[in-house]
């Protein structure tokens, strides 16, 4: 829980609670934990870190995760928004987890170079424990995969590049 940094507390910042953060950091590291939060003598600190993929990636999947890694484009966030705006991109209609087979172990629904039809299944997201199968909206031929097994995607987020 966020609160607002009074100037007292900000006053009296000292370098042994530079060290308290740091032990925090490592304690995270160590621990796995995403967030550490405590209060002490009047002072609260908040040590927080960003979840990567591999951790929120359910085990049962990560066989699945050893696809080819040429199989997917590694694009930077400012390509992301450029191809969302590509004409042949699909977008994320939820938030979720996205996965290329239809579970752990199988082929993948589709690859680069895949010649799909509308309709047809491209990747599955999986949001709240339901996995929603996510269909082509047109027929052509996949050229771009834009997304990892086990990525975790956005509304909106562009997963395929159909051509």
């Amino acid at each position: 829980m966020a609160s607002k940094p009074d100037t007292k507390s900000a006053a009296n910042f000292k370098s042994d609670d530079s060290a308290l953060i740091r032990e925090l950091a490592l304690l995270l590291d160590e621990t796995s934990l995403t967030e550490i939060e405590i209060e002490r003598a009047g002072l609260r600190v908040r040590v927080a870190r960003n979840i990567s993929i591999a951790a929120s990636m359910p085990t049962n999947f990560q066989q699945a995760a050893a696809m080819p890694a040429a199989a997917v484009a590694s694009v930077t966030p400012a390509a992301v928004a450029d191809l969302a705006k590509h004409p042949g991109a699909v977008p994320s209609p939820m938030v979720g987890t996205a996965y290329w087979p239809p579970e752990p172990g199988a082929k993948p629904f589709i690859e680069v170079g895949t010649k799909v039809s509308a309709g047809q299944t491209l990747l599955i997201i999986e949001a709240m424990k339901t996995m929603n199968q996510i269909p082509s909206p047109r027929a052509g031929t996949v050229t771009q995969i834009l997304v990892e097994d086990g990525q975790p995607v956005e509304f909106g987020e562009p997963l395929v590049i159909i051509e």
